[in-house]
């Protein structure tokens, strides 16, 4: 009898790990694929419900389709139109900033000289280097070009996957061999992934409008950009908030000084902490299933595998990932790894203490 190599634990954490890294290759060098892609799945869900509710309402399909793809298209080209033109106007203003910048500078440095921090006052002009930020500015239109070089890809393969959504669980009841189990799966995914859109949007909305208002009340410059901002970067988690306060701060120590300044910073901060740590938690409640931990990790990889888009999406990315590990018995321990404490079940410190004594005694059969 032929002896049959059966591969060891060791040899498949080789092999899984060999795959892990040939999936994240293919997926870096088709970044440009597939983040469209991604954003379009982004876009249905959030336009989903929406569709459904018409649908349900007697309204027929293609005309609830042209309804929701036609409020998509206008608040598109509302949110491209308004984020251009005022990028264009701060790009214009740039030398007026760096004067003021330049001025700013020299005060706090010759402040400095006087308390005997720094020996000489250093050549400002050298130090604020108005071509990085002009391009920086460069940078982001060329951004927002490209964005709107896709945004007819995108909104195509939007339709189509509205499309196929009626239809789609009726191919997955007849392409499983659990058709319950996996409609299970589907079912939670699609839940957990529409809350989180939603509520997520929701406060979004609330951030970006608190942060236009703050803007407007102490009158810095492009309150509606930077209201937008904050509105695009709460998607991104942890450090999306941090990002969007900067520009504003910056700006306000520019216009005003640093009580202005230090004022949009409290105002930023006030409204992450109420919008962001008490009512979104609250909102959302134990339906995202991850850790902090792995919120961050999952924003740094999936940053680095799909960019910015990749940034945007990694906790709905990695949601699906932990809910795809769950449904098999030999990856539900990644499931566990990736989710938070609130799905362990309850266990004391004596119990886990006294775990590897109860296996010991158990009684070994011959």
């Amino acid at each position: 009898m032929e002896n049959i190599y059966r591969p060891g634990k060791g040899t498949w954490s080789i092999i899984s790990l060999a795959a892990l890294v040939a999936i994240m290759a293919a997926v870096k060098s088709a970044e440009a694929i597939i983040a469209p892609f991604l954003v379009a799945i982004f876009i249905s869900a959030l336009s989903a419900p929406v569709m459904f509710w018409l649908t349900r309402h007697r309204v027929p399909e293609w005309l609830s389709l042209t309804l929701v793809m036609t409020g998509l298209v206008g608040g598109a080209f509302l949110v491209s139109s308004l984020i251009g033109n005022s990028l264009t106007g701060f790009s214009e203003n740039l030398p007026t900033y760096q004067k003021r910048l330049t001025d700013v500078s020299h005060d706090w440095l010759e402040w400095l000289v006087a308390v005997g921090a720094v020996k000489e006052t250093p050549d400002v002009k050298n130090m604020v280097n108005l071509s990085a930020a002009l391009g920086f500015v460069g940078q982001s239109l060329n951004s927002l070009v490209a964005t709107l070089t896709n945004t007819f890809f995108i909104l195509l393969l939007v339709v189509f996957i509205l499309l196929e959504l009626h239809c789609f669980g009726k191919k997955l009841y007849v392409l499983s061999d659990n058709p319950k189990r996996t409609l299970s799966y589907f079912s939670r995914f699609s839940d957990t992934l529409n809350r989180y859109i939603v509520i997520k949007t929701l406060m979004s909305a609330a951030t970006g409008t608190l942060a236009y208002i703050l803007l407007i009340i102490i009158d810095v410059d492009y309150p509606l950009l930077w209201g937008l901002i904050a509105f695009l970067l709460n998607y991104v988690p942890n450090i999306g908030s941090v990002i969007a306060a900067i520009p504003p701060v910056l700006l306000a120590l520019i216009q005003f000084g640093p009580v202005q300044s230090g004022g949009v910073a409290i105002g930023y901060v006030a409204i992450n902490s109420v919008v962001g740590n008490m009512i979104e938690p609250k909102m959302m409640g134990r339906s995202l299933g991850l850790s902090t931990l792995v919120v961050f990790l999952s924003l740094v990889v999936w940053g680095w595998l799909l960019g910015p888009v990749g940034m945007f999406l990694s906790v709905p990315l990695t949601m699906a990932v932990k809910i795809a590990m769950d449904i098999n018995e030999k990856t539900r321990w990644i499931s566990i790894l990736l989710g938070s404490t609130d799905e362990l079940p309850e266990i004391n410190d004596y119990e886990m203490l006294s775990a590897p004594e109860k296996a010991a005694d158990k009684p070994t059969s011959d």
